[in-house]
């Protein structure tokens, strides 16, 4: 009896031992797995917080965006009610070549040209060569305004508008707000960055320029016209515009919509710059562009033109 009872009290122990390493294992274990756990939680989180993040960023600049062509609209309603026949945000090319125009068309007893210019900005995109084929179609010129893309077939998107006789203009290389407003360094760098790229991929120095929001945006805390002043000691021209598609913002417009916002009001002026995207996220402007071209060509005593450097600019501030 004595004999069993020691052969069964090791066998005991040795079951709580095992038991003892069981649960260590156990808790070891779950020191290990529960952390790791956790931690592809919180990446996950973080990184569909920061996803969150940036959606609500780019949503708050096109909102930005909307807001500024609003104020603008508003602004050329104004001033047409006071000046029916030309807005006063046209201003005299310093060249005098344009502005010579209306007083030989006035003294010949001819009618007035009303001068359109087809406009668009944030290209080039999926849709660059689609909006080229239309223009090519009805052998109408207009003007790029481009920013920095780093995809293969941008730099053969640019070529193709100068090799079609278009014109390119910048439009910011970033096309971040914050970054190209922040002070007078940034601008100066993305401008070189802008320039020297349509110059690598074309061959061509461009001496147009357009800012992204326009020249009256109320994102930049610096004063507009330091940025102004810097273009035109680069001997580059800005241009603003006095029509506005509306395309520019998050809500997707009708065709309907986009061809009476582009020329409603063209007979009332003797320049129209229609403001358009060349845009992925804008596949109803290239859908509504051959309405707007027929519309605005079937016009008496008016014209499609691309911006040169005897266009007469428009500015949204002086």
């Amino acid at each position: 009896m004595a004999k069993e009872l020691q052969q069964t009290l090791p066998e005991a122990r040795r079951k709580r031992v095992q038991r003892l390493k069981k649960m260590i294992i156990g808790i070891v274990a779950a020191g290990i797995v529960i952390p790791l756990l956790c931690c592809v939680y919180l990446f996950c989180r973080l990184h569909t917080i920061d996803g969150t993040l940036k959606t609500l960023e780019q949503r708050l600049d096109e909102l930005d965006i909307r807001n500024q062509e609003l104020q603008t609209l508003l602004q050329q309603l104004q001033e047409q009610k006071s000046t029916p026949v030309q807005t006063p945000q046209i201003q005299e090319d310093s060249s005098g070549a344009e502005a010579s125009e209306p007083v030989a068309e006035e003294s010949s007893g001819q009618e007035e040209i009303h001068k359109v210019y087809l406009t668009f900005d944030d290209g080039p995109s999926i849709y660059t060569n689609d909006i080229l084929d239309i223009l090519d179609s009805y052998n109408v010129k207009a003007t790029f305004f481009v920013v920095g893309k780093e995809e293969t077939n941008a730099e053969e998107a640019l070529q193709r508008i100068v090799d079609e006789g278009h014109t390119l203009g910048m439009h910011s290389y970033s096309h971040k707000y914050k970054e190209l407003y922040e002070s007078m360094d940034s601008f100066t760098q993305d401008f070189a960055r802008i320039r020297d790229y349509i110059y690598q991929a074309t061959g061509e120095e461009s001496v147009c320029y357009r800012f992204p929001g326009g020249s009256s945006n109320t994102v930049s805390e610096i004063d507009m016209h330091d940025f102004i002043d810097y273009l035109d000691s680069q001997g580059v021209e800005y241009y603003d515009w006095n029509v506005s598609s509306g395309d520019g913002g998050s809500m997707k417009l009708s065709t309907d919509t986009l061809l009476e916002n582009c020329t409603k009001d063209i007979d009332t002026r003797d320049t129209s710059i229609i403001l358009l995207h060349d845009s992925a996220e804008k596949p109803t402007t290239v859908e509504a562009l051959p309405d707007i071209i027929e519309n605005i060509l079937a016009r008496p005593d008016t014209v499609i033109l691309p911006i040169t450097e005897n266009t007469r600019p428009i500015h949204h501030i002086e």
